[in-house]
């Protein structure tokens, strides 16, 4: 049975560095990737890292039912497509969502609705050692401004009040220390009972 594994964390925690690790580390594992009305960052690329919608594409989607989650995220509009999960949930591909926390959320009450996605579901929270950590780390990308960073840094204190929604909780360490956790939990449930299609051999 596969898996939608969601990974949700404040921003500046350290999320997209561990699900790019993930990735690398597991083949058997694939990423849902992201639609935005944000432009493209240096190196970045339409259909790999994100799929780039201007604002009036992505409203149409959302009128048309076609996401899965969607939010506003510091002016621009973040979601994921149902077709980007079902499409690889159908063909038995465990999935990696990198969302936020509404995000996480969304897919959650998705879930809710449709078994099947409910019997792959496995949340986990990346939570940062401390708000003094995380605002270290902001200023260490040298993206943001004060101002943003101050913005971000309110935003990640709500997010941190929902870590209890997550069926698990990651405290921020090292790069490795943390891509070694989530290995460790994806690793254990896929090792669940009820994930196996067949019983083991007899003698076993």
């Amino acid at each position: 049975m596969p898996i939608v594994l969601v990974l949700s964390a404040p921003s500046g925690s350290g999320k997209t560095t561990v699900c790019t690790g993930l990735l690398a580390a597991t083949p058997g594992l694939t990423r849902a990737i992201t639609c935005t009305t944000r432009p493209p960052r240096a190196g970045e690329h339409n259909g790999v890292d994100y799929h780039f919608l201007d604002p009036d594409t992505f409203a149409r989607r959302v009128s048309a039912g076609d996401f899965l989650e969607h939010a506003t995220v510091y002016g621009h509009r973040y979601g994921t497509l149902k077709t980007e999960l079902f499409d690889r949930l159908n063909a038995s591909r465990d999935v990696l969502l990198n969302v936020d926390v509404q995000g996480a959320a969304a897919v959650r009450a998705e879930a809710a609705r449709t078994p099947g996605l409910a019997a792959a579901l496995v949340t986990v929270f990346l939570a940062p050692a401390s708000i003094d950590t995380l605002a270290q780390r902001l200023r260490n990308r040298g993206q943001d401004s004060e101002s943003v960073i101050a913005r971000r840094l309110a935003t990640a204190r709500m997010e941190l009040e929902r870590w209890h929604e997550f069926d698990y909780l990651v405290v921020s360490g090292t790069m490795s220390e943390d891509l070694g956790r989530v290995q460790a939990i994806y690793t254990a449930e896929k090792l669940r009972c009820g994930r196996m299609l067949r019983a083991p051999a007899a003698g076993l």
